[in-house]
């Protein structure tokens, strides 16, 4: 069993900052991705960004340029830190994760619980 607990959620006005934190823990011989994706009520969850074991990324259309996102592979931690952020931004973000608990063995994918960020003034 893998538990990915998400923070660092909150508040911001418009053109502000927000860092974002999720460790995961438990039964994790190697962690292949690690991402972020994020949700409106009413739409469905989209991809936010995403960092692999070989520490290349993937990102969203949307926030490409204003979105970075990095991983601590030692912790099993993946941070996103959000600039310049606006209004549309608004919603709640979650972590996921895709590993194994042991070497060669099958592929397991986790969600965190969610954490909101709210843009606005």
């Amino acid at each position: 069993q893998v538990q990915l607990v998400e923070s660092g959620g909150g508040l911001v006005q418009p053109g502000g900052s927000l860092r974002l934190s999720c460790v995961a823990s438990g039964s994790i011989f190697s962690m292949y991705v690690m991402g972020w994706y994020r949700q409106i009520p009413g739409k469905q969850r989209e991809l936010v960004a995403t960092v692999f074991s070989d520490g290349s990324t993937n990102y969203g259309a949307s926030v490409k340029g204003r979105f970075t996102i990095s991983r601590d592979k030692d912790k099993n931690t993946v941070y996103l830190q959000m600039n310049n952020l606006k209004p549309e931004d608004t919603a709640v973000y979650y972590c996921n994760g895709d590993g194994t608990d042991y070497k060669d063995g099958p592929r397991w994918n986790y969600w965190g619980q969610g954490t909101q960020v709210t843009v606005s003034s």
